[in-house]
């Protein structure tokens, strides 16, 4: 179980680095796909500090409520990200399959860290 646990969290950690690191080194491209989606583009940056913080309280795993808060955080941008991608006529393979990865994550995680 808590490989199954580390190899799911790990990897949910990496997609949203690999997602903040992203709206940090091309923000310009990505408000471009925040436009095209119709969400505001002030929030490119925020959104990326949030992801940060949400990997941060998952490993950590320091402050209950905060670990539950940043996996909600992230449950949301990945359900919201699967709909803006769906309307837009894009894939949306990685967001649904990472929501995926988070269910595997929290639900192990809640037997393995307690």
């Amino acid at each position: 179980m808590k490989i199954i646990y580390w190899i799911a969290t790990v990897v949910l950690c990496s997609i949203m680095l690999y997602s903040a690191q992203m709206y940090f080194r091309h923000t310009d491209m990505v408000r471009g796909f925040f436009e095209s989606f119709q969400y505001p583009t002030y929030i490119v940056i925020p959104l990326a500090i949030a992801k940060i913080l949400g990997i941060v309280a998952i490993l950590t795993n320091k402050i209950r409520w905060l670990k539950e808060w940043a996996y909600a955080g992230f449950f949301f941008d990945l359900v919201l990200a699967s709909l803006a991608h769906h309307y837009a006529g894009h894939s949306i393979g990685l967001s649904v399959y990472t929501i995926i990865i988070l269910v595997i994550s929290y639900t192990t995680g809640k037997k393995v860290r307690p």
